[in-house]
């Protein structure tokens, strides 16, 4: 199975800033955990676009998948109340 590239959208950084230490470690393993499998077990389809769900605690990564070029774009981090206002 090919590995993936991932990218992060500029906003993602400002994202990680509003997260406490620990729960970035683990959101960020996790992120790194999808360059081997984008669509692994728990990872959900959002209805009406092209984009992933991962949860991570009480955190969820919205990713978008490009098959053809082999990437990974990480479009949002927040807390799952908060995630979907973006």
């Amino acid at each position: 199975m090919a590995i993936y590239k991932i990218f992060f959208k500029k906003s993602v950084w400002k994202d990680f800033k509003a997260i406490p230490g620990k729960d970035l470690v683990k959101i960020l393993e996790c992120i790194n955990s999808l360059a081997d499998n984008p669509r692994q077990p728990g990872s959900m389809k959002l209805s009406g676009q092209e984009k992933y769900r991962l949860r991570q605690g009480r955190y969820c990564i919205i990713y978008s998948i490009q098959d053809e070029e082999l990437t990974i774009w990480i479009v949002k981090v927040a807390h799952r109340k908060k995630v979907y206002r973006y």
